[in-house]
C-alpha cells in the first residue's frame, strides 16, 4: 500500500504546490523564529564559554566591598598564581572650576592589568596612566568627552586629584563582567584613585583581585583552597563559568521569550496548516471519490495525502531552519555594535533539532484531522459534501495520535525551555485560548442559527445570507475565529505591556521619583548636607538612611550557597545589598505579615524583609537570617514582610533591621533630593562643591538609561509582533482559501435565482465585519487579561487599562477582518456561471 500511495502522492505533485503555499510558509516562519532564537542562544553560550577567561579578566575574579584585602590574602593569591589588583568605585568628575560635572565608573588597575586579553586604546600608550606634570594618565570611554566637551589632553579633577586624558578605551576586555553601570568609564592607576582621597569608612568600594593560574591549574581546586584557608573571608568568589552571570541571565529570558513567541507563531500558523489541507482536500474531493468508487481503501486514501502534506510539511521546516540559522550571521554582522560579545557564527545543531520537532508536531497535530475526515467520509457523501458535510469517526488510532503529539509539543515546549515554569505557563495558556476561541466560534455559530430562525423573514436579503453563512455547514467561522483571535490576542497583550511601561517610564515614574540620589555622604557630612541643600532650594525634600553594605550568608539556618532560592529572588542572594536600620516604618510600604517593632526597640536583632524576596527565599515571621556585615556574622530573627513600592523609584530597602543591630559597623549615608526641575543643576553644583567625595547620582539620567534597555527590548517585542501579525495574515489566507470553492459554487447559484452582485458583496462583508468585531471584542478581553498577568505577576509593576491601544487593535482586527473577506470574494463573485453549470 505504501508503494502505491508514494505513486499517487508524486502524481498529485505534478499539479503543483497551488494548495500548500501557506501550509509550507506557516511552517517555514515558525520553524525559523524558533530556530532563530536557539540559534542565536547557543552562538552567545559559545562566545561566553570560549572567552569566559577574558570577560572575567582571569581564572578566578575576587573582590570585597569596603575593606582591602589583608597582606596574608594577597599573599596566599600570589602563591596560587599570577595576580593582578585593582577598585572600582563611583565618583563625580569635575571640569573648569566645577562648572561641568558627570558621575563616572572609576576602575584602578595596576602595572599588570589585564592578565587575560588586551586593553585597546585610542592612540595607544605604553604608559597611559603615569603620573606626569603634576596629574595622573587617565583613560575614558568616549561618551564621557563627549558629555563634558573634552578633548585628549585635557585636565580634569576628581575629589583631590587632577587627571590628564591620555586615551579613549576603545575595547576593556572584562567591561561584560561588571557590575551595572551608571556613568562612563575612567581607568586610572590604583595610586591615582588613593591620590583622589575618596575612599573613606564606609565608602561604596569594590577592591578586585583576577587571578590568572598557571598551565594545568584547576580553578575549583584554586577556589576549595582559598576557602579552605580563608573560611570567614568577606569576599565573593567568580571562576569563568560566571563571568557574566547578569549576560547570561538576559540571553536566557530573551531566549526563552523568543522561543515563545516562535511557539505562538507555529500555533497560529497550525490553524492556517489545517485551513490549507482542508481546502486542498475541498478541491480533491472527485479525486478521493473516484478512487473510493474504483475500491481504494481508506488507508490508501490516508496515507497518500499523509505523504504528500508529510513531504509539502518538511519543505517548511527545511526552509524555516535555514532561516533561523542565517539569523546568527546577519545578527553578528548587523548589530556587531550593540552586541557586548563577538558571536561564534556556525551551525548548532542541538537547537536546530529542537525547532524541526516543534516543525513536525505541530504539522502533525493540525493536520491529522483534516485527513482523517477526509478518509472517513464515504465516497457517495463526498460528492455531496458541498451541501451536506458528513462528520463521520476519525477513529481511535488517529485520536490517539493526535493525544500523542499535541502532547509531545507541549512536552517539548517545556523541557527545552530555559524558564520550564514559564513555558508550562504558556503551554496550560495556549490550550486555554484555543479551547475558548473555539468555543467562541460555536457560539458565535449558534447564535447566528437562532436569529436566522427567529427574524430572517424580517430581515433583509444581506442581513439573511450573512447571517446563513456564518451558521450553515461549511462555513469559515471556525478557522477565521481562531486565526483572527489567537494573533490579535498576542498583539493586543503587546501593545498594552509596551504601552504601560512607555507610560510608567516616560510619564507617572519621573513624576514621582526623585530628582538625585546622593551616595558616600559621611555621616559628619550628613547635617552640611542639610544645610547647603536648605540653603540652595529650601522646598527641596530631603530624605536620608544610615546604609552599610552586606551579604546574605544564611537562610533558615542553611548556608546560602545550599539554600533553594527562587529565580526571581536570586538577586538578593548575589553579592552584597544594602542594609540599613529603622525604628519608624518607611513610606512606600506596608506590612503584611508579623508586626513592625517598637519604636524604642532594645532587644534581639529582628530583620524586615521585603515581601516578594522572602517568598523566593522561603522565609517566613519567626525564621532566621544570617548576614555578613564587613566579616562580622550577624543573624537576625524575621519580625515581619513587606510589600514595598519600588516603582517610585524613592529610597528602601529589602531588608531593614531593627535598631542598634548596625551600631559600631562603618557605615555612609544615602539621601534622595527631590527639587523643582530648574533647581537641579543649582542644587547639584551647591553640593558636589561643597562635598566632593558625595556622588551624586540624576535620576533623569538613570531613567534614560532604563529607557535606552526597555527601547532595545522594545525592538525585540515589535519583531515578535511582526512575526505574528505575519502568521495571522498567512492563516487568515488559509481560512478564505478554504472556503474558496464554495464560495464559488454559492456566488453562481445565487446569481441564476436573482441576486446582484451588490446584495451578495454586502452579505459577505456583513458576514466578515460580525466576525471581526466579536472575534476582536474577544481577543482585546483575553489580551488585556494576559498584559494584566505579566506586568503584575512577573515584571512586578503597575496596570493601567489603555483604551486607546485596544481600540486601535480591535479596529485592525476589523479591517484585516474586511480585507480577508474582499480578497476572498473578489474572485468568487467574478466567477461566470456557465462554464461552472456547463461541467455540471
Amino acid at each position: 500500500m505504501i508503494t502505491l500511495a508514494l505513486t499517487f502522492a508524486r502524481r498529485e505533485l505534478r499539479g503543483g504546490l497551488k494548495g500548500f503555499r501557506v501550509l509550507v510558509a506557516c511552517l517555514a516562519l515558525g520553524v525559523a523564529a524558533i530556530a532563530g532564537a536557539g540559534s542565536l542562544r547557543a552562538a552567545f553560550d559559545a562566545a561566553l564559554s570560549e572567552d569566559a577567561r577574558a570577560l572575567l579578566g582571569g581564572d578566578l575574579d575576587i573582590r570585597q566591598t569596603h575593606q582591602p584585602f589583608a597582606p596574608e590574602m594577597l599573599a596566599a593569591l600570589a602563591g596560587l598564581g599570577k595576580v593582578t589588583g585593582g577598585v572600582e568605585m563611583r565618583a563625580m568628575v569635575q571640569v573648569d572650576g566645577n562648572a561641568r560635572r558627570s558621575l563616572v565608573e572609576l576602575k584602578g588597575v595596576d602595572a599588570v592589568y589585564p592578565l587575560v586579553g588586551r586593553l585597546d586604546l585610542m592612540p595607544p600608550a605604553e604608559s597611559p596612566f603615569a603620573f606626569h606634570d603634576g596629574a595622573w594618565g587617565a583613560a575614558a570611554e568616549a561618551n564621557l568627552l563627549d558629555r563634558l566637551g573634552l578633548s585628549l589632553g585635557d585636565r580634569v579633577s576628581l575629589g583631590d586629584a587632577t587627571l590628564r586624558i591620555a586615551a579613549i578605551i576603545a575595547k576593556e576586555p572584562d567591561r561584560v563582567a561588571t557590575a551595572l553601570s551608571f556613568g562612563p568609564r575612567l581607568m586610572v592607576a590604583n595610586g591615582a584613585v588613593e591620590a583622589t582621597g575618596l575612599i573613606r569608612p564606609g565608602s561604596l568600594v569594590r577592591h578586585t583581585v583576577r587571578l590568572l593560574l598557571p598551565p594545568g591549574g584547576e580553578a575549583a581546586a584554586a577556589r576549595a583552597e582559598l576557602a579552605r584557608r580563608f573560611p570567614e573571608a568577606p569576599w565573593q568568589v567568580r571562576d569563568a563559568a560566571e563571568a557574566a552571570p547578569g549576560v547570561g541571565r538576559f540571553l536566557d529570558t530573551m531566549a526563552s521569550f523568543l522561543s515563545l513567541v516562535g511557539l505562538t507563531a507555529l500555533l497560529v500558523g497550525g490553524i492556517g496548516v489545517a485551513n490549507a489541507v482542508k481546502a486542498y482536500l475541498d478541491g480533491r474531493l472527485g479525486t478521493i471519490a473516484v478512487l473510493k468508487c474504483l475500491g481504494a481503501p481508506s488507508g490508501l486514501i490516508f496515507a497518500t495525502y499523509f505523504l504528500l502534506v508529510g513531504l509539502l510539511a518538511g519543505v517548511g521546516i527545511v526552509l524555516g531552519l535555514a532561516a533561523g540559522a542565517a539569523l546568527v550571521p546577519l545578527v553578528a554582522e548587523l548589530g556587531a555594535e550593540r552586541i557586548p560579545l563577538a558571536l561564534k557564527t556556525g551551525l548548532y545543531p542541538r537547537p536546530l533539532m529542537i525547532a524541526a520537532g516543534f516543525g513536525g508536531l505541530a504539522a502533525l497535530v493540525f493536520t491529522l484531522w483534516p485527513l482523517a475526515r477526509a478518509k472517513a467520509v464515504p465516497a457517495a457523501l463526498l460528492f455531496r459534501r458541498l451541501v451536506a458535510p458528513a462528520p463521520g469517526p476519525v477513529g481511535k488510532p488517529v485520536l490517539a495520535a493526535l493525544v500523542l503529539a499535541g502532547g509531545g509539543l507541549a512536552g517539548l515546549a517545556v523541557l527545552s525551555a530555559a524558564n520550564r515554569p514559564l513555558a508550562a505557563w504558556f503551554v496550560a495558556a495556549a490550550a486555554a485560548t484555543l479551547v475558548l476561541f473555539r468555543a467562541l466560534a460555536w457560539g458565535l455559530s449558534r447564535t447566528a442559527a437562532v436569529l436566522a430562525a427567529r427574524h430572517g423573514r424580517r430581515a433583509g436579503p444581506t442581513w439573511r445570507m450573512a447571517l446563513a453563512n456564518l451558521h450553515r455547514p461549511g462555513s469559515a467561522v471556525v478557522g477565521m475565529v481562531l486565526s483572527l483571535g489567537l494573533g490579535l490576542s498576542v498583539l493586543v497583550t503587546i501593545a498594552l505591556v509596551e504601552g504601560n511601561l512607555a507610560a510608567q517610564f516616560g510619564e507617572r515614574l519621573p513624576e514621582q521619583a526623585p530628582s538625585f540620589y546622593f551616595i558616600d555622604v559621611q555621616p559628619d557630612q550628613v547635617d552640611e548636607l542639610e544645610r547647603v541643600v536648605r540653603a540652595t532650594d529650601p522646598a527641596a525634600a530631603l530624605s536620608k538612611a544610615a546604609m552599610v553594605r552586606g551579604r546574605i550568608s544564611s537562610i533558615g539556618g542553611v548556608p546560602v550557597g545550599q539554600a533553594r532560592i527562587a529565580p526571581e529572588a536570586e538577586w538578593a542572594a548575589r553579592g552584597d545589598r544594602g542594609l540599613s536600620s529603622a525604628a519608624i516604618q518607611p513610606s512606600g510600604s506596608r506590612v503584611v505579615d508579623g508586626r513592625w517593632w517598637p519604636e524604642d526597640y532594645q532587644g534581639p536583632p529582628l530583620a524586615s524583609v521585603d515581601a516578594a524576596v522572602a517568598k523566593g527565599f522561603g522565609l517566613k515571621v519567626g525564621d532566621r537570617l544570617g548576614l555578613n556585615v564587613l566579616g562580622r556574622e550577624i543573624e537576625v530573627e524575621v519580625a515581619s514582610l513587606r510589600q514595598i513600592d519600588w516603582s517610585n523609584l524613592s529610597m528602601n530597602f529589602a531588608f531593614l533591621l531593627s535598631p542598634g543591630t548596625l551600631d559600631g559597623a562603618p557605615h555612609t549615608y544615602i539621601a534622595t533630593l527631590r527639587t523643582a526641575p530648574a533647581m537641579d543643576a543649582a542644587v547639584e553644583k551647591a553640593v558636589t562643591d561643597r562635598l566632593p567625595n558625595v556622588s551624586s547620582i540624576r535620576v533623569k539620567e538613570a531613567l534614560d538609561a532604563v529607557k535606552a534597555i526597555i527601547a532595545e527590548a522594545d525592538l525585540a517585542v515589535r519583531l515578535a509582533g511582526v512575526v505574528t501579525l505575519a502568521a495571522g495574515a498567512l492563516v487568515l489566507a488559509g481560512a478564505v482559501m478554504a472556503g474558496h470553492r464554495r464560495r464559488v459554487w454559492e456566488a453562481v447559484v445565487l446569481k441564476v435565482v436573482g441576486a446582484t452582485r451588490g446584495q451578495l458583496w454586502r452579505a459577505h462583508l456583513a458576514e466578515f465585519a460580525l466576525i471581526g468585531l466579536v472575534t476582536g471584542l474577544f481577543a482585546a478581553l483575553v489580551g488585556s487579561l494576559a498584559a494584566r498577568a505579566i506586568l503584575i505577576h512577573v515584571m512586578k509593576t503597575d496596570w493601567v487599562f489603555l483604551p486607546g491601544a485596544t481600540a486601535l487593535t480591535l479596529a485592525a482586527c476589523m479591517a484585516a477582518s474586511l480585507l480577508a473577506g474582499f480578497i476572498g470574494t473578489w474572485k468568487a463573485l467574478g466567477a461566470k456561471a456557465a462554464p461552472l453549470l456547463r461541467n455540471e
